[in-house]
């Protein structure tokens, strides 16, 4: 690398990108956490809410294969500021129904759907823009940083991550101090303002990388730009790639693991620990994780190779739900005050097992692209890079419902319901629900390995698909 390279400063479009990526993740993780119990205590039923959350998280990791396509066509800038429109609606219209709508949050969940056509179609509406709106953005966001890097792209990659888990934290933190001060459903009052506050540095801040570079404008110009048919059929000739398909179904297996952050255990926190979780502080851990740590994992195992890499994290988000048998069986049990009545012991694992999660995720996040590259054809490795989200849409769209069957139609198997309003959940179904989801994180694992080991013996010999 040269000195220049070196000297060299990131744009102003770098800086500005990175600034949009917090604002817009604050507005999304303000209310993560927290999806399915709100749509639980609006009258959604056992199902529905899981549901639809997992629905949210496939549109936002499938649909920038095609957003990115048109935002290329349109512009990076035009492209956000529609965007934020959409998701400031969206989050709007989730927090209508108590807003102006008259509904009211219940304090506990109900197993049946009580909920009319008047307050689902405004909810499944919102939850389509924030997923189209999302899914604008993650292209346009990491396009910039791209195209803005220079020489310097780990550097680059490494500050956009680090942007996104400060952004998680902050909206996280507003988050709560907002509910406690009002009520659950003004998680939502704080991603609008997120997005309006994102959508006015995207106005008068942010500039095409394009328009501020005449070389990246030649570049620009010359670089094809694909229609939505192209797009379309290349998603068919990846998916026909045998060896690139089962891939992703053996790598969903972790990111359905890692879904049960927003699934499971907010629904186990509400309907088993406490009434009134502390879920967005609980789920702090992840963020927190990855932003001191990140640095760490990158400088001691760097160096390990991609599958192996991925093996461990799959090990550890296995081992991150086993951990919550130990509260069921200790004295005392899941409802038992640690640190001075501060904390249920159940809770305390909760983020246990939210922190560990993270530190699998260290392992398994980036190391993903990586592996693509021997998934994929020669020579086609870029565009199979384009789908390399799609494990984590699988996963979720998989993970809303069986997550909510694993934990209503097998943790809760003869429970009882006590004064409270909380259940008492029989210990060996309790448990069997945990070895469930970490039986699916060692799976994931060794059939990882397993996968890695046939490849080895059957390397890609052709180019063509």
């Amino acid at each position: 690398m040269t000195e220049d390279v070196k000297k060299e400063k990131f744009p102003r479009s770098f800086w500005t990108a990175n600034l949009t990526e917090l604002f817009e993740r604050g507005a999304y993780y303000a209310m993560a956490s927290f999806v399915v119990l709100y749509l639980g205590q609006l009258g959604l039923g056992d199902y529905w809410p899981s549901t639809l959350n997992g629905a949210l998280w496939a549109f936002v990791y499938f649909l920038p294969i095609l957003s990115g396509t048109i935002a290329d066509h349109v512009g990076f800038k035009r492209s956000l500021l529609v965007a934020f429109v959409l998701l400031g609606i969206g989050y709007f219209l989730m927090g209508y129904p108590v807003w102006f709508g008259g509904e009211i949050l219940s304090q506990t969940i109900s197993s049946e759907v009580t909920a009319g056509a008047g307050l689902i179609i405004p909810i499944i509406i919102a939850m389509f823009l924030i997923g189209a709106g999302g899914s604008i953005i993650k292209p346009c966001i990491s396009g910039t940083v791209q195209k803005t890097a220079g020489g310097r792209a780990t550097l680059a990659f490494g500050i956009f991550y680090m942007v996104i888990n400060i952004g998680s934290l902050l909206g996280r933190g507003i988050s709560y101090v907002t509910r406690k001060e009002f009520d659950l459903s003004y998680i939502f009052a704080v991603s609008v303002a997120c997005s309006i506050v994102a959508f006015f540095v995207v106005l008068f801040l942010y500039k095409d990388p394009e328009k501020e570079f005449d070389y990246n404008k030649e570049e620009a110009e010359k670089k094809e730009k694909k229609s939505v048919y192209r797009i379309l059929a290349d998603m068919i000739l990846v998916l026909r790639n045998p060896r690139f398909s089962i891939f992703l179904l053996v790598l969903s297996g972790f990111w359905f693991v890692y879904t049960q952050v927003y699934n499971v255990i907010p629904l186990y926190l509400k309907k088993v620990v406490e009434l009134d979780p502390a879920v967005d502080v609980i789920t702090m851990a992840n963020p927190f994780v990855i932003v001191f740590f990140q640095l760490l994992i990158i400088k001691l195992f760097g160096k390990m190779k991609p599958v192996k890499s991925m093996i461990v994290g799959a090990i550890i988000i296995a081992a991150s739900m086993i951990i919550n048998l130990a509260p069921i069986f200790l004295a005392g049990g899941v409802r038992k005050m640690t640190f001075g009545d501060l904390l249920p012991m159940g809770s305390l694992f909760a983020m246990l097992t939210v922190a560990l999660i993270a530190f699998g995720e260290l392992f398994t996040a980036a190391r993903q692209y990586e592996y693509i590259g021997a998934v994929a054809p020669k020579g086609k490795e870029g565009l199979f890079l384009g789908y390399a989200s799609l494990p984590l849409a699988i996963g979720a769209l998989v993970g809303g419902p069986v997550g909510a069957f694993i934990f209503n139609e097998i943790m809760c198997k003869n429970s009882m319901k006590l004064p409270s309003g909380l259940l008492e959940l029989d210990p060996f179904w309790n448990s069997m629900g945990w070895v469930i989801l970490m039986g699916v994180g060692l799976l994931s694992a060794l059939s990882l390995w397993i996968f890695n080991l046939w490849l080895r013996k059957h390397p890609v010999k052709e180019a063509a698909a």
